[in-house]
């Protein structure tokens, strides 16, 4: 595909960028396939982000980069295809070893219909930070792909060094803020710190290394309201919706087998022709 046939997707780029830079927070309940992506847009967020460990569940993986890059990409493609919002795709951390396989991932995240991406840097279920000086790299092959394309990829930059197995409380936030620095030189357009929820850090962060922050939600973690007035710019919920429909679904299954009923259908399940009005397009 030629720059001209991706101006589209540049201008998506550019509309996911603005929105990290607006008055309020733009936030992401994560989706996991087509008919949660459909759901999160028709409810008018503006952009639809996608849960790694969702889709690599669905595919019947753990997550933690064990589903291949390829199938994550064709279940982003199928999710960039069914929506008008841009799309940014969780993809843990690039299935790449080299800045020229990031490189790679870059281009095929484009190919794939997404404008956005997530960029780890732990591995092995966050037992292990990726080298700074490799992470670099990789950021700035994301980068030059996006500046050979002509398709400014909002590059969404999560440093595990707040909450990686070895984090030392004394000394997290310090390694953390060089690391989010360093990313935001490198190019990254927004860090997202994992685990951080307190307010008074998030101020401090903040202080010392200005610009979007993504802020992951899950119990305990401030109202978005009390976020946006610390300065937090994105808000997602990572694999937290699709968690919470198996979570309801194991309920059902339970329901049924000691119970015999299916009271949890009438009151959650979704109408047939909603579902299917969902899906056309």
């Amino acid at each position: 595909m030629t720059k001209a046939d991706l101006q589209p997707l540049a201008r998506k780029a550019e509309a996911l960028r603005r929105l990290h830079h607006g008055p309020h927070a733009v936030v992401f309940p994560n989706a996991w396939d087509v008919t949660s992506a459909r759901i999160v847009e028709a409810a008018g967020f503006p952009a639809i982000a996608t849960t790694s460990a969702g889709i690599a569940n669905l595919f019947g993986y753990p997550d933690s980069q064990i589903i291949s890059r390829d199938e994550m990409l064709s279940m982003v493609a199928r999710i960039a295809a069914a929506v008008s919002v841009p799309v940014s795709a969780d993809m843990e951390a690039g299935y790449a070893d080299t800045a020229l396989q990031m490189y790679d991932t870059a281009e095929e995240i484009i190919r794939a219909g997404a404008v956005g991406l997530n960029l780890e840097d732990s591995l092995n279920d966050e037992s292990r930070l990726v080298d700074l000086d490799l992470e670099l790299e990789k950021i700035k092959a994301v980068r030059q792909a996006s500046e050979d394309t002509g398709v400014p990829l909002v590059l969404n930059a999560r440093t595990d060094a707040y909450w990686w197995k070895g984090a030392q409380p004394a000394t997290r936030m310090k390694e953390t803020i060089r690391r989010a620095n360093a990313f935001r030189e490198a190019g990254a357009d927004c860090i997202f710190i994992p685990g951080l929820k307190d307010l008074d850090e998030i101020r401090l962060f903040l202080r010392e290394s200005p610009g979007p922050l993504n802020i992951l939600a899950f119990p305990g973690v401030p109202s978005i309201a009390e976020l946006e007035e610390a300065g937090v710019r994105r808000v997602s919920i990572g694999s937290g919706g699709y968690r919470t429909a198996m979570g309801l679904m194991r309920r059902l299954v339970e329901q049924i087998k000691t119970g015999g009923s299916y009271d949890l259908i009438s009151e959650y399940a979704i109408p047939f022709p909603e579902v299917n009005a969902l899906l056309r397009k």
